[in-house]
């Protein structure tokens, strides 16, 4: 059922079709509940008038009370502006115009007392204001008696046609008129006062024009609210629901592959926290239901033995299982090492990637219809529409976050039942992230790395200390030892200061010269032939430096390789540079990680290097590059399209995130129809999002 606010825009007073267009298309409003819901980023306190004398570069937007004392036209053709001198009882400023000049000049008076919003800027030795938001001040006018003046987000296209902040506010009005006691509850009733929450009909009207702080503050608590609140019941109802409608795959046989293997070609033994997570995994396939895991861990946690353990439980059960990996590189070193782990099993596998010859293809497609190949590795090649498998029965897709919806949703169609899904990821998802956004998903975490591994040393060096860096290499190539060398960026750019990759190649090779010294390059704009080529001289030892770009980020796996330097790494994200540290300390040797830095270091810069040097935890770090760069910046996270959030803070609203999260889990167990008069609300609300396409049912 259609509310209200379900109208579409061009309806609204002031609006019409070709602005609704714009709206829609500019900042995606379609509807009145759009608009409602188009929060402002900032207010303006008009109780408070900064005295000219006062302004300084701090000010990011303020009000100004005073008078025009002079106002001339200067300049000729495209420099043509409009100056206005503009006084206080402490000092003047400049107002600039350069457009609409001549209604400018009209609507200016001397003698008349102002009052003017806008963004200082200094300029030739006094501050100034272009395009200020100005008003007579009327103190019997109601407009300007409100003490809190919204600033919405607009844009050029918008402004043009008459939407900018003030435009917006004068829509925001209309809307609020005409939708006057026609805003429904959307929270049930007990919720709102357990919870000591205003009215959605108060919020609403209280976010765009507050009355007091302290209604400003009620109407932003009860929206943040809502909405953690309505994020919580789409996740945590999607996955009750998908446990109680999707059947899945019986594995109730732990038989001879499993048992063989364990006994008698596991690599090294379990650690206390893979153990706990293969018998999570148990768990799940015994009940019938299909399981949807997410399974976390730092990289050389032993993900991909846990992965193989239970693929061997789905031969176990008469079952085929896949493992899909987004690069050639990571779906062949997993093929390599399964293969390699498996020995003389008779378990059958087979790798399939866009680089697989056309024939063996065609043998491939056809022994799985036949069901004859038992585990099929591969990238992106496993989800065309020809992969047919005779039963799928467990689905492993590796670093998740680098697939789309879609795509790992293909997967799902290879049955009529669904197959297991075990997702993995070696990005450690931050526990606000885990319980706001994968509150669907059952999460497991490895945090324990395989016994006789040594934590990495982290150490950070300038460029001033390159000599002392390259000694410290020769002495580990010495040892029998290779080493990384990782730059951002293939050629040379003129708008960022970062070494470039060629250029450091050469001064590598200059001092590492051959004979003596072996040197292999690889970076994202080789071609495949060429790279494989490369990364198998150096995993051979043949090389003992590897110069490469972020290619190596993932799939490299190198056991000799003890040293890991990372130049201008002030440049990349802390996930990013915990990824490229983890490609070393795989073997039992001690290893290094150098983060070669500029000498002029940002406070975030500063942030994210002493983090890495102080841990090599993966969740602490990730809650770290949460804090400092956001959530929407965060690896894998754009693309889910999953951090839209149009009020609350992942990073500040965590009490709110876990505090929403308790409530609904109990309004869950308590009425889990949603059958009870007092979560009506809640029951439209579900009704509502099962009309439109839900992939929240796909990993």
């Amino acid at each position: 059922m259609e509310s209200y606010l379900d109208k579409k825009i061009e309806n609204l007073k002031g609006v019409g079709p070709a602005r609704a267009t714009l709206l829609q298309r500019e900042i995606g409003i379609f509807t009145y509940g759009d608009l409602l819901s188009y929060y402002p980023f900032r207010y303006v306190d008009r109780t408070r008038f900064v005295p000219i004398r006062e302004i300084n570069d701090t000010n990011v937007y303020l009000v100004v009370r005073g008078y025009i004392t002079r106002l001339e036209l200067l300049g000729t053709g495209r420099t043509q502006r409009m100056v206005a001198t503009f006084s206080d009882s402490t000092g003047s400023m400049e107002l600039v115009w350069f457009k609409g000049l001549k209604w400018i000049q009209d609507y200016l008076k001397k003698d008349v007392e102002y009052i003017v919003m806008g963004k200082p800027t200094f300029f030739n030795g006094k501050y100034s204001m272009s395009h200020p938001d100005m008003e007579v001040l009327r103190p019997n006018d109601d407009a300007i008696k409100q003490t809190f003046m919204p600033i919405y987000s607009s844009t050029e296209k918008l402004r043009v046609q008459g939407f900018s902040t003030k435009g917006i506010s004068k829509l925001m009005r209309t809307l609020l008129m005409e939708v006057q006691g026609r805003v429904p509850e959307t929270l049930p009733q007990s919720v709102l006062q357990s919870n000591g929450l205003i009215s959605k009909a108060e919020a609403v009207k209280a976010i765009h024009f507050p009355d007091s702080n302290e209604m400003l503050q009620k109407a932003v608590y009860r929206l943040k609210f809502e909405e953690l609140f309505f994020l919580q019941l789409d996740y945590q109802y999607a996955k009750k629901d998908r446990k109680e409608r999707t059947s899945g795959f019986l594995f109730d046989t732990v038989g001879d592959c499993f048992n063989r293997f364990y006994k008698d070609y596991l690599p090294f033994s379990l650690t206390n926290a893979q153990k706990r997570v293969v018998k999570e995994i148990r768990a799940d396939m015994k009940t019938g239901m299909q399981m949807n895991r997410l399974l976390q861990g730092d990289v050389g946690s032993g993900k991909t033995l846990v992965a193989l353990l239970c693929m061997l439980i789905a031969k176990d059960n008469g079952f085929q299982s896949c493992m899909m990996a987004p690069t050639e590189i990571l779906a062949t070193q997993h093929y390599l090492g399964i293969t390699k782990m498996l020995g003389d099993l008779p378990i059958t596998t087979a790798l399939l990637t866009g680089s697989t010859k056309v024939a063996e293809k065609r043998k491939i497609k056809q022994q799985l219809q036949n069901n004859e190949i038992d585990i099929l590795i591969g990238t992106h090649a496993l989800i065309e529409d020809d992969v047919k498998f005779f039963n799928l029965g467990f689905v492993v897709i590796d670093e998740q976050h680098r697939f789309g919806v879609e795509q790992r949703a293909k997967m799902w169609t290879k049955n009529q039942i669904p197959p297991h899904v075990l997702v993995m990821t070696a990005t450690p998802i931050p526990r606000t992230l885990a319980m706001t956004f994968y509150g669907d998903l059952d999460c497991s975490i490895i945090d324990e790395l395989p016994p006789g591994r040594k934590p990495i040393k982290t150490i950070h060096q300038y460029d001033s200390d390159r000599l002392k860096v390259f000694a410290f290499m020769e002495r580990q190539i010495a040892l029998g030892r290779q080493v990384y060398v990782v730059y951002p960026l293939i050629n040379e750019s003129e708008k960022l200061d970062l070494k470039d990759l060629m250029d450091g190649y050469e001064s590598i090779s200059r001092r590492f010269p051959l004979p003596k010294y072996q040197i292999s390059i690889v970076h994202g704009q080789m071609k495949p032939a060429d790279k494989d080529f490369e990364m198998e001289r150096f995993k051979q030892g043949k090389t003992h430096i590897m110069v490469s770009t972020t290619v190596i980020e993932v799939g490299v796996d190198v056991p000799n390789a003890t040293v890991m330097v990372i130049e201008n790494s002030e440049r990349f994200g802390l996930a990013q540079l915990h990824q490229l540290r983890g490609r070393v300390g795989r073997g039992g040797e001690q290893s290094y990680c150098i983060l070669m830095t500029t000498d002029k270091l940002s406070f975030d810069g500063k942030e994210r290097i002493s983090t890495m040097v102080r841990t090599n935890d993966g969740f602490e770090i990730s809650e770290a590059d949460l804090r400092l760069r956001g959530p929407g910046d965060l690896q894998g996270l754009q693309q889910s399209g999953v951090v839209h959030l149009k009020i609350a803070d992942i990073v500040k609203d965590e009490s709110l995130i876990r505090l929403t999260r308790d409530i609904v889990t109990f309004i869950l167990q308590q009425d889990p129809k949603m059958m009870m008069q007092d979560n009506y609300p809640l029951q439209q609300y579900l009704q509502k999002k099962n009309m439109t396409l839900n992939w929240s049912k796909i990993s």
